[in-house]
Formats: C-alpha cells, sequence, structure tokens
C-alpha cells in the first residue's frame, strides 16, 4: 500500500471508483444522454443518484441515511463535473501520499468527504434563507469536498515544514475554487470549506512530519471499506423508497 502511494496506481483507484459509480448512474437514469446545455452533459438523475448514495439535508435528516456523507464523494453529476473533479484527484493524490503516506491520504481524503457533507447538511437544515453561494446542500455529490481536504493536508505541511511557498501556491488554488463558488450556482461551498477544514485538521492530528504506522494503512483501508458497504447500504434502503 506504502508503495501504491509513490506513483499513481492509488490516484487510478479513486479515479475508477468514481468513474464507475459515474457509469452506473448514468445507466440508471433515463434520458441521460439528451442535450441539456454544457453543465447537464451527461447529468445522472437525482433519483440515480439518491438510489447510490447521494447526501445532502434531504437524504440524511429527511430520510436518515446519515452513511450518505461517506459515498456522496464518489457520485458526480456530470460530465464536466467528474472531469475537472477527477483531474485534480490524479494530480493531487499522489502529492499527498508522498508526504503523509498512502494509509494516512485515505484518512484525509475520505475524513474530508464526509466532513464536509456533513458541515454543509446541517446548514442547509439550520439556515435555509442564505444567499445562493452560501446555501447549504440538501442534495449535493462530489468528490471536490475531499479534494479540498487536500489542500487543507498540503497547507498544514507548508506550515509544519515552514515551506511559504507550498503554502502560497495552494492557497492560491483555494482562492480560485472560492471565487467559482460565489459566481457560479450550483457549487456547494460548506462542503468545500467543510472538507478543507477537515482535511487541516486530520493532517495536524496525523502529523506528517512523524512517520506513517501500519495502523494507518489498516484505518484508511478501512475506510475503503466502508466507503463501499455505504454505497450498498444506500441501495439496499432506497429500493423500497423509489418503488414506493
Amino acid at each position: 500500500m506504502r508503495r501504491l502511494g509513490g506513483d499513481l496506481a492509488l490516484a487510478n483507484l479513486l479515479l475508477v471508483g468514481c468513474a464507475a459509480l459515474y457509469v452506473i448512474s448514468l445507466l440508471l437514469s433515463p434520458g441521460a444522454l439528451q442535450p441539456r446545455g454544457l453543465t447537464g452533459l451527461l447529468a445522472p438523475s437525482w433519483p440515480a443518484l439518491f438510489l447510490l448514495g447521494g447526501s445532502g439535508a434531504e437524504p440524511v435528516f429527511g430520510y436518515g441515511r446519515w452513511w450518505t456523507v461517506l459515498s456522496a464523494g464518489w457520485l458526480h453529476g456530470g460530465l464536466l463535473h467528474i472531469g475537472f473533479n477527477l483531474m485534480w484527484v490524479r494530480d493531487l493524490a499522489p502529492a499527498v501520499a508522498r508526504l503523509y503516506g498512502t494509509g494516512r491520504l485515505l484518512l484525509i481524503y475520505l475524513a474530508a468527504g464526509v466532513g464536509g457533507f456533513a458541515i454543509t447538511s446541517l446548514v442547509a437544515l439550520a439556515a435555509p434563507g442564505l444567499p445562493f453561494f452560501l446555501h447549504g446542500g440538501m442534495r449535493t455529490i462530489g468528490a471536490s469536498a475531499s479534494l479540498f481536504g487536500l489542500f487543507g493536508a498540503l497547507v498544514c505541511y507548508g506550515q509544519r515544514t515552514g515551506q511559504s511557498g507550498l503554502r502560497q501556491m495552494v492557497w492560491k488554488w483555494v482562492a480560485i475554487g472560492v471565487v467559482f463558488g460565489v459566481v457560479f450556482p450550483g457549487i456547494d461551498n460548506w462542503a468545500h470549506a467543510g472538507g478543507f477544514a477537515t482535511g487541516w485538521l486530520v493532517a495536524r492530528i496525523l502529523d506528517p512530519l512523524r512517520e506513517e504506522k501500519p495502523a494507518h494503512v489498516l484505518a484508511g483501508l478501512a475506510g475503503l471499506v466502508a466507503s463501499l458497504l455505504a454505497v450498498v447500504a444506500s441501495v439496499v434502503t432506497a429500493l423500497p423508497l423509489l418503488r414506493g
């Protein structure tokens, strides 16, 4: 597993998981191939995403599907959505793995997704009247919460090692993400903020200056298994609801 972190193999594992669920969601979405504009190109339907583990205030609090904060990061809402996210995963995951180790990368990545989706769901429930760029997610999906967690981990590494150049570079990337979130509707900025904060906090706790332990690798593998179980639980519990 540590060797996987030294090249693109681990990133490819994350890419394949997201891509496989994206294809499945398209197959479950009648009419997904119909043209709907650039942002709606090859967009799965919400029933398909709900079935596979879409998250947000509606699934988490309306249906009690709390585990979707773990499954939603593997789902995407369109070709542009998954294309941009997976491009960043391919670039960032190997870099973070080299700094933290494979197991800790997985822990940061998965925890950031959970933290981001939990926070945006809480905001949507508690403050539904906020401006569009501050809306919490009633329905939310995507790997971007985990990606912002990787940004947080890189900022933490820069702080712990005194590498100001790294911090400045990552903050520029974060700033670009914030600008996009303010300008374009439909972007879940609370998931991004929650993912960044969670990623930074988990990275701080794990401490990149300490050597990775076998327990970190086992915990990372357990997180992948938990993600798979969350998708399975989503399908099993959603089928009766969708049939009804």
